[in-house]
């Protein structure tokens, strides 16, 4: 299926109500969304600002950031004026739970400065207080113009709203199963949480839902169920999704089935850090997730065959590594000089086996020599050969035909 086949589907079950996140669309036709989370504390400045701007430079179109002390609220709006003063324009989301009621009313700078807020009506407040609490919040964004995501999580589920559905289960003829019951807590605690903000005057344009849980089959199901039942804008993320391989897998395999039903309008993908491991690994997941599906490009990316008893060399990974590296270093620079150059195809193949046609169908790509075969490496460029590459400089001359490409092919991008 070609890409703008794929987008086409994806686009079908879209939100049709689009939402103004500062700078950034959420829904409608807009684009689908990367998002993701600052792990600083939000008191020192300088950490979160640094941390978000490296988000944002790997490519993170929302970030947000925890509000959860008077300390934090009070440093918002410093962080927005240092990420402003570097040219860093990415929209904050404030992240409240419990009293976040109370940090918005106090420091209206920090209400000020946050382009949206996210609240969880499972902890906004609790007994009598939660409805006064919620209101204060949605007044705040009233107040302040601001957009707000309801954000309902598996973990923090409101204890009356299940033990009310539980008893109404009871009553049926036909009881539902336990996972159906917390299905329908989570959406329905979002849903009414969304239709009271609405009450309150918020605008239909000013709410993004989201409910969360940390397994893949669960996540799906509830939102196929959200999704038939709303019209909201969506925010996709598999919460606790867990550390390297497996948080990455289970959140490609969640994510992709309900993106390519057309489900979603921004996602985060919420990996567990490795120890020393750069917090935009996130960014880049979500990135090659909607790429390798068709539905957005954001960096070219290197199709390389996985190696086999034909290629005994390591030379072919090598220059996968290089030529993939080049060009994600190189993107902040092209992107502001270049049209399109997200969309460029590269190909890096091992042998002569399938090296010749993989080469062939991307806009540049290499077959490097196999076990036994003569030691040259055809260059095809716009499905031609173009050159024979030898010798010990391979990688840096391929490298160096990929720049050549980039400024022949692209027409410089005008500037305002």
């Amino acid at each position: 299926m070609s890409s703008s086949a794929i987008t086409g589907v994806a686009h079908a079950r879209r939100a049709s109500v689009p939402v103004a996140v500062r700078s950034v669309v959420v829904g409608g036709r807009a684009p689908i969304v990367v998002q993701s989370m600052t792990n600083t504390d939000t008191a020192d400045v300088v950490a979160t600002a640094r941390q978000v701007a490296e988000l944002a430079r790997a490519g993170s179109e929302l970030v947000r950031i925890t509000v959860n002390t008077p300390e934090a609220a009070a440093a918002v709006p410093r962080i927005r004026e240092r990420l402003d003063m570097a040219g860093v324009g990415v929209p904050l989301i404030g992240d409240f739970h419990y009293n976040g009621h109370q940090l918005l009313e106090r420091e209206p700078a920090c209400a000020e400065a946050l382009a949206k807020y996210r609240i969880n009506p499972g902890n906004v407040g609790f007994g009598k207080k939660k409805d006064a609490q919620f209101a204060a919040i949605i007044e705040t964004a009233l107040r302040h113009a601001k957009p707000v995501r309801i954000g309902a999580n598996w973990g923090s589920l409101d204890q009356s709203m299940v033990a009310a559905l539980m008893d109404e289960n009871h009553a049926r003829a036909e009881p539902w199963d336990a996972a159906r019951v917390g299905r329908e807590a989570l959406i329905r605690s979002a849903l009414d949480s969304a239709a009271r903000a609405e009450e309150l005057g918020l605008p239909r344009e000013r709410i993004i839902l989201s409910c969360k849980v940390s397994g893949v089959q669960e996540l799906i199901a509830v939102y196929r169920d959200l999704a038939a039942r709303c019209d909201y804008a969506l925010h996709l993320g598999l919460t606790e999704a867990g550390m390297g391989s497996k948080g990455i897998v289970a959140s490609s395999a969640a994510l992709a089935v309900l993106l390519q039903e057309g489900i979603g309008d921004t996602i985060r993908i919420s990996l567990t850090p490795e120890p020393g491991e750069a917090r935009t690994r996130e960014v880049i997941v979500a990135q090659e997730l909607l790429q390798t599906m068709g539905l957005r490009a954001f960096t070219p990316l290197v199709t390389a065959c996985p190696g086999c008893g034909r290629t005994t060399s390591t030379l072919f990974q090598e220059l996968a590594k290089t030529v993939q590296d080049h060009v994600r270093a190189k993107m902040p620079e092209w992107r502001l000089k270049y049209d399109g150059v997200e969309n460029l195809t590269l190909a890096v193949m091992g042998c002569v086996v399938n090296g010749p046609g993989e080469s062939k169908h991307a806009d540049i790509g290499i077959s490097l020599p196999g076990t036994g075969e003569a030691p040259a490496a055809p260059v095809f460029i716009d499905g031609s050969k173009a050159m024979t590459l030898r010798g010990e400089n391979i990688a840096q001359e391929f490298v160096g035909i990929v720049e050549d490409y980039v400024a022949r092919r692209y027409a410089p991008r005008l500037h305002d």
